[in-house]
């Protein structure tokens, strides 16, 4: 009895230490999780904020700014080109063989480029298939010395802090090898910069707002066959995509919030002089399964 009695004031003591930790937990709960004023700083984030968007997905009946399908669109006889097996065959090694001398080149002279060839190019570009025809892409050219140096000055301070802090270090140390840095002189010297946005949406004449659909894939095809139209006509360029530089773009070129930046590319001849990594790609093998 001596020891039960000298054993309670301890057992009281712990169950209500127990009893407080219990109402605190529930009122934990019931507050829910604490808010902090100060927004968390992820880890080198990465992924251009710009871009993201969910346009592919829209609840039209939750906004009546959406405009319905349009009418059928009529349709014409096709009849393209065809050629004989050895003129296909001939063709097609002659493209390879052109496309295959394509580099990203960062040297670019700034001797004067034929304004029609762009404009031949971006026709070309134009060309491009896209989600129901809605063709969601403007090429943005930019010729003027004075904004080519305020774009310049948008992305270099971008990608320092890309290459400091958002990047990670596997993707600095894989970029070294290239000896590629945030220095972009190309994009003063190269007498165009050609940027392309995608449109999220579009807008009929009516204004009301019209779907894109798959925008950024469009848009991304698009890129391809301007690449290979300015490899046609022996200009280089280097691929760039100038992450977290797109508000600040736009704002400077005058777009609409409905356009966002995928790509920027310097285009002109290469400079007297200019290199590119010596690279292999890969064999037909590697890249093709047939079934």
């Amino acid at each position: 009895m001596v020891l039960v009695s000298s054993l309670t004031p301890v057992f009281v003591a712990v169950l209500c230490v127990v009893i407080v930790f219990l109402l605190k937990s529930i009122q934990k709960k019931e507050r829910g999780p604490k808010t902090d004023s100060t927004p968390t700083v992820k880890s080198r984030p990465w992924v251009d904020q710009d871009l993201q968007d969910d346009t592919e997905i829209i609840k039209e009946e939750e906004d009546g700014d959406w405009a319905d399908s349009e009418e059928d669109v009529p349709h014409i006889p096709y009849s393209p080109r065809r050629y004989a097996d050895d003129v296909m065959l001939r063709r097609s090694q002659e493209f390879y063989a052109l496309m295959n001398e394509r580099r990203s080149v960062r040297s670019i002279s700034p001797e004067p480029v034929p304004r029609e060839v762009i404009d031949n190019v971006i026709r070309t570009a134009g060309t491009s298939p896209s989600g129901a025809h809605t063709e969601p892409w403007t090429f943005v050219v930019v010729e003027d010395a004075e904004t080519k140096h305020k774009i310049r000055e948008i992305v270099e301070e971008e990608e320092e802090i890309n290459y400091k802090q958002r990047m990670g270090d596997k993707w600095v140390k894989d970029l070294q090898r290239l000896r590629t840095n945030w220095v972009k002189e190309y994009l003063d010297t190269a007498p165009y910069l050609i940027l392309v946005f995608k449109q999220t949406f579009g807008m009929h004449a009516s204004g009301r707002k019209k779907t894109h659909y798959y925008n950024e894939i469009s848009v991304s095809i698009a890129c391809g066959i301007l690449l290979a139209a300015l490899q046609n006509v022996g200009l280089v360029t280097v691929t760039s995509t100038p992450l977290n530089c797109g508000p600040q773009l736009r704002l400077l070129l005058r777009r609409p919030a409905n356009e966002k930046l995928l790509m920027l590319l310097p285009v002109g001849f290469p400079a007297k002089g200019a290199t590119v990594p010596k690279l292999t790609r890969k064999s037909l093998d590697d890249i093709t399964v047939f079934i």
